[in-house]
C-alpha cells in the first residue's frame, strides 16, 4: 500500500520511500572553494543533507555531478 503526504511547500511525497544516500565516499576535505575533494557538494550541502527531502538532495547530487564533470573530464 502506497501512502503519501503534501508537505506545507506543496510537494507530494511518499510516507514508505527510501531516502537517498549520500554520496559521501570518506574523502572529506573541502577545497579553496569549500567543495568537498570526495563527495563534490559544498560544506552548507553537507551540513543541510538530513534536512533534505529527497527532491532536494537529488538536486544536490545534480549539482555535485556537474562540479564533479568540471575536474574530471572522463565523467
Amino acid at each position: 500500500m502506497y501512502m503519501s503526504s503534501i508537505s506545507s511547500d506543496g510537494v507530494e511525497s511518499g510516507l514508505d520511500e527510501q531516502p537517498v544516500k549520500s554520496p559521501c565516499i570518506s574523502i572529506c576535505a573541502l577545497d579553496t572553494e569549500g567543495v568537498c575533494s570526495g563527495c563534490f557538494r559544498s560544506g552548507d550541502e553537507i551540513r543541510s543533507w538530513g534536512a533534505y527531502t529527497n527532491t532536494q538532495r537529488l538536486a544536490v547530487l545534480n549539482i555535485a555531478h556537474e562540479r564533479e564533470k568540471k575536474v574530471n573530464p572522463f565523467l
